[in-house]
């Protein structure tokens, strides 16, 4: 037998950091174990693919380990598309509601661990698409809202940090934890007593509007850049498909108590681009307006990044259709919005050749470990979306720091 071969697949629920269930896969190659467990979203972009069949986390479990184990037994873990065959052969529905994209990607990336594991190379070579390996630079939460935190929080899901001018890795992951520490101090201050709640992702929760929030991050992220001399950028995801009512055609701020029109939505994005200096901006119009993003994008001029989640959902078709009408400018990266690894390859890829910046990114519901990171450097993602504080978030910045020992902790990607 050889030491590609996959021995055994096994499949079990347990629970990601929301506490919620999941489902987990080990896969077994010659003597290497690969075990993934998949994370979840809050904010899921309609155009994703299930997450589940009808019967939920268990009923995924008992799939895998009644219905595909025995097929995958045998197969050759060296090539993924033998794996991903398999189970495309099992649910060729478009969006896997037989077995589910969680499902899938457990699977694809279990495999790639074990087979990566079994002939002694670390998963970002193994799953490497990029001639030369480079750190991405690390994109955290400091302030969150909407579907993350809860009423009375900022309406912008989330408000972030982004260490654009660090020297090295350890630096970057350094002023983000600063950052995090000082934006309490000041909600603490603004807020007259602030009990530090905090929402999915480890970012503070605080009862104030989205400008509010803005300045209080401008303030902590001017002065942290002052103590430790290099650049720091703000960045938000709006997660503006949660903002939006169909039925009057606005976007709805409970905080704030106001409905923005479009154009209004579009005013006040470009307004706080500029005012607070904005680096990245991450679905600031609703998942089906790709016409709004390109006039937006049209309007910054590459002032900040255009980012878009659940309007691309990694999706390589889609993609294509973004950089026809020139509506984003970056793309965010998740595996499990595709389910199939060889997928997500494919929406990176493409990406590279068009000059669109790859964000690789966590969901809000994750497990504690760092396989994302290596991902991120395997792909070339030139940004790695993984959150600050929280064990499954510090598990990502572990993990590129880690893996600078190899490739060198000053080779950080650039925007």
């Amino acid at each position: 037998m050889s030491e590609t071969t996959i021995r055994d697949v096994k499949a079990r629920l347990v629970y990601n950091s929301r506490g919620e269930e999941t489902i987990e896969v080990d896969v077994v190659v010659g003597r290497s174990l690969g075990r993934v467990a998949a994370p979840a979203g809050k904010s899921k972009g309609e155009k994703e693919v299930m997450y589940y069949p009808s019967g939920g986390v268990a009923e995924a479990v008992r799939i895998v380990n009644s219905e595909i184990a025995d097929t995958l037994r045998g197969l050759d873990a060296s090539n993924i598309n033998n794996v991903e065959e398999v189970l495309k052969k099992y649910d060729d529905t478009s969006s896997l509601k037989k077995i589910g994209g969680n499902t899938v990607y457990a699977i694809s990336l279990a495999t790639s661990i074990a087979a990566s594991n079994s002939i002694g190379i670390p998963l970002y070579k193994y799953l490497r698409i990029v001639d030369d390996f480079f750190l991405p630079l690390p994109l955290g939460n400091v302030i969150g809202g909407g579907r993350h935190a809860g009423k009375g929080a900022p309406d912008w899901q989330e408000l972030l940090a982004i260490p654009i001018g660090a020297p090295d890795i350890y630096s970057a992951v350094r002023a983000n934890l600063m950052i995090h520490e000082y934006t309490g101090k000041l909600l603490d201050r603004a807020l007259g007593g602030f009990t530090l709640g905090k929402g999915d992702e480890g970012a503070y929760a605080p009862p104030i509007n989205t400008l509010k929030g803005l300045e209080i991050l401008k303030e902590a992220v001017e002065y942290i850049s002052d103590q430790l001399g290099f650049k720091i950028g703000i960045g938000v995801d709006v997660a503006a498909s949660s903002l939006w009512d169909s039925k009057t055609k606005s976007y709805v701020y409970l905080t704030e108590g106001k409905k923005l029109s479009k154009k209004e939505q579009i005013e006040r994005i470009v307004d706080w681009v500029e005012r607070f200096n904005l680096v990245y901006v991450e679905d600031p119009l609703e998942e089906n307006d790709m016409e709004g993003f390109t006039e937006l994008n049209e309007i910054l001029s590459g002032k900040t990044l255009i980012c878009g989640d659940d309007l691309i959902v990694t999706n390589p078709q889609i993609l294509r259709e973004a950089i026809t009408k020139k509506a984003v400018t970056a793309l965010i990266i998740k595996p499990n919005q595709v389910g199939f690894l060889t997928t997500a390859i494919e929406t990176v890829k493409l990406a590279h050749k068009e000059k669109i910046v790859p964000v690789i990114s966590h969901r809000s519901g994750e497990p504690p470990e760092g396989y994302l990171a290596q991902l991120a450097i395997a792909w070339g993602g030139r940004i790695l979306k993984s959150g600050i504080m929280g064990g499954e978030r510090i598990a990502k910045a572990n993990e590129l720091i880690r893996v600078s020992e190899e490739i060198g902790s000053h080779k950080l990607a650039r925007l």
